[in-house]
């Protein structure tokens, strides 16, 4: 979600787009009218990362985190002997910060960040989360990133830092890409327009969600929900579905995007961004930084207490900065 994101796949790869974040980070083109989802299209499971086979699809990363953030990745080994990457008897999958150990001033917490061994050139994604980490100096995400970044694109489906209610799906590009709301059928906010990386400016085009069930404590309370992102030759779409108002075609396994209504972000294939020529080669990203370029920049702002530093020096802070997962599914057209 960086600058630095070139380095996210040579090593297993944390993500950013922000509420209007500054700087960070880490074909033949379809004639077609923007709105909703094809209908008539079907597909079939790919690939199911759930239950107690769920880290044998995924890569710990353990290099140094792209944006600035006060963490140490843990690897596979070291994390779950931590309590920190586990998977309950009932199949939840855990992925957190550590919560025990009481730390100096300015010295990186031990966190957690996952990236799929399988990368992907379209699909569709239904990532099931009963809650996400949240709380001051926290910069939870789940994204998807491709090689050489920003050439091969990133998609925040999942974003926000310290007391945010709101949740926030960016796109980052190289040259040249930009959404208009004109174009768009879309129930949720424009931020900004540019999704390229350029002089030094990474926003991205960023969409935020109406409402505060969407991220952190929000989403948690209500038992989390499903976020779906559809990617294929017509663009880019992300819907979110509180707990109590999964359709049943996504819980019985025959998800069907054409029923679900307009998403909260669109991203259309269009004149204005080659879609299929920006996105390319994206694995799966879930991770959880703390401080950092955005939580950190906007730490006092969100209205956070004292400093981010000290704050990540204390344990008790970090009881809520775990993802419990229940499952992330990618599907393909059966057609």
């Amino acid at each position: 979600m960086h600058a630095l994101a070139a380095l996210l796949i040579s090593l297993p790869i944390v993500a950013l787009a922000g509420q209007s974040q500054g700087a960070h980070r880490r074909h033949a083109r379809q004639a077609r009218t923007p709105g909703l989802a094809r209908r008539g299209v079907t597909y079939t499971l790919e690939d199911d990362y759930s239950g107690q086979s769920f880290f044998d699809g995924w890569d710990f990363f353990t290099g140094q985190d792209p944006t600035s953030g006060q963490v140490t990745y843990l690897g596979q080994q070291d994390a779950a002997s931590k309590g920190l990457a586990f998977v309950q008897s009932d199949g939840t999958i855990k992925v957190g910060v550590d919560s025990t150990t009481q730390l100096s001033s300015g010295q990186p917490r031990n966190s957690v960040r996952i990236t799929s061994s399988k990368s992907y050139n379209s699909g569709l994604f239904i990532a099931d989360f009963f809650s996400m980490p949240h709380g001051c100096s926290v910069w939870p995400a789940y994204w998807t990133v491709g090689p050489d970044w920003p050439n091969a694109g990133e998609i925040d489906i999942i974003e926000g830092v310290n007391l945010n209610t709101v949740n926030q799906i960016t796109l980052h590009t190289g040259p040249t890409c930009t959404i208009s709301n004109a174009v768009s059928a879309m129930t949720g906010h424009l931020v900004s327009p540019t999704c390229t990386s350029a002089n030094g400016d990474n926003s991205g085009c960023a969409v935020t969600q109406n409402g505060n069930s969407s991220f952190g404590h929000g989403f948690n309370t209500q038992g989390g929900g499903v976020f779906a992102h559809k990617w294929d030759s017509q663009g880019i779409m992300v819907w979110f579905f509180p707990r109590g108002s999964i359709p049943s075609d996504i819980t019985n396994g025959n998800p069907d995007p054409s029923s679900w209504g307009q998403p909260v972000a669109n991203f259309p294939n269009n004149d204005s961004c080659d879609t299929p020529a920006r996105f390319h080669d994206h694995n799966i990203v879930i991770d959880t930084t703390l401080c950092g370029d955005w939580a950190g920049g906007s730490f006092s702002n969100d209205g956070c207490p004292g400093t981010c530093a000290d704050f990540v020096a204390d344990p008790s802070n970090f009881k809520y900065a775990q993802w419990a997962i229940s499952s992330v599914k990618v599907y393909q057209p059966s057609s």
